[in-house]
Formats: C-alpha cells, structure tokens, sequence
C-alpha cells in the first residue's frame, strides 16, 4: 500500500468516501519519516492491519494531522491505534470535531516539534481553512483540497458536468472554481500563496489528483495565476 514519494516520504491510496451531493473522492495519505524514526502522519485514510503493518516498519507514529476542516474522518481511529501521537487539526476543525481533544491547532506563529522538517502556510477559504505544508527534505509540497484534479469519467450524469464547470476535471490538477470564490481576502491569499511559491518546491502533493513529480514550483506558479489577476 506505501508507495515511497521521495526521499523520507510515502504515500497509500485508500477507499472512497462519499461527500455531500453525493460526491464520489478517493483518499491519500502521506507519511513523513522524521529524525529519529518518529512519524509524522498527514491525512489518514482509513486503517487496515495491513497499512498499520507497513506504516510500524517504517519507525514510530508521533504526529497525525488532520490538515484541513474536511480531512478528519479518520483521524479518531488512527489516535486510538496510537494514543501516544501527537493530535493536530487545522483552524476550525475542533469546531467540528467535538469529540476529539486535539494536542495543538497549527498555528503559524507557534513553531511545532517537526519545525525543523515541515514548514506551513494556513490559507483561509470561505470553504475551509487548509493548511499547505512542505517537506524541505524530499521538495513536496502537500496540499489536500486547494488543488485537486479527477480522471475523465470519474463522475457521470448531472455530477460530470458540475465538475467539468468547476475544474475538477482537466489535463492538470488545478484549483476548482468553487475555492476561487471561497478566497474571499484576496489580499490574504495572495500573501499566503506568496510564501508557498517562495519554497523550493520540487513535487507537489494532493489529496484528490495526479501528483506532480517535477517543475513543483512552475506548476504552482500556473495553478495559482488566476490570484493574480
């Protein structure tokens, strides 16, 4: 199920969920192997014996992110396989997850333990509020929402030309016209951009969508010229 992605990060491919309208998403996970064999988990997907087989060879589970206010359906199994991690949830999440206590709301201002590994950008859409990590070591930048893109045929009926209209379909991930309009500040989400495209980026990570594996930052610069105007 891991696939290796780049140098210290991994990445598994899990079942689909359902979201509203119907909806149909795959869902991906990465892993992040950090000094001393502590693992920093981002999006879990759904958790089988076998992927906890392969995640536990891999070194410890200290650090599981739930990076935005939509990515957490599984998040609580995954605390309970391993109730030393460290639990972090986006901004608003814990709104929405009342059930779970979270460790930490990432917050730029707060430097974390894998600081020195990861950096972060928190974007702030009218949808969701995303946090946009990079992985210095391997050059991946990880989104899960913001960018996304879907095979042709992956939706039918009224449901393909909704994502045919708002991007979700194209011969590149792209960001969807819906997240366009949810960057209500402009003036913010330039800022926050800015910074993500001043990482040497050298791959790029999605929850839903091809991942990029080379020219990471001339791919941003393209999926994220639209702000600009």
């Amino acid at each position: 199920m891991l696939a290796q992605f780049g140098h210290e990060i991994w990445t598994a491919e899990g079942s689909e969920v359902v979201a509203g309208l119907g909806f149909r998403y795959p869902t991906r996970m990465a892993v992040i192997r950090l000094p001393g064999d502590e693992l920093f988990v981002w999006s879990p997907i759904a958790l089988t014996d076998g992927l906890k087989a392969q995640v536990d060879a891999l070194g410890a589970v200290r650090h599981l992110v739930a990076p935005n206010s939509l990515h957490h359906v599984f998040i609580a199994d995954w605390k309970h396989a391993y109730p030393d991690a460290r639990l972090y949830a986006a901004p608003r999440l814990p709104e929405v997850r009342k059930d779970i206590t979270f460790d930490e709301v990432l917050d730029e201002r707060q430097a974390s333990e894998w600081s020195d590994e990861l950096e972060f950008v928190v974007v702030e859409t009218a949808i969701t509020t995303e946090v946009v990590f990079f992985h210095r070591r391997s050059g991946a930048v990880i989104f899960t929402d913001l960018i996304q893109q879907f095979p042709a045929g992956w939706f039918s009926g009224w449901r393909a030309i909704v994502a045919k209209l708002d991007l979700m379909v194209g011969p590149e991930p792209s960001v969807p016209r819906k997240f366009r309009v949810a960057f209500t500040n402009r003036r913010a989400a330039r800022a926050s951009i800015s910074r993500i495209l001043s990482w040497s980026a050298g791959k790029v990570l999605m929850a839903h969508g091809m991942p990029v594996v080379s020219d990471g930052q001339a791919f941003l610069r393209r999926a994220f010229k639209w702000l600009a105007v």
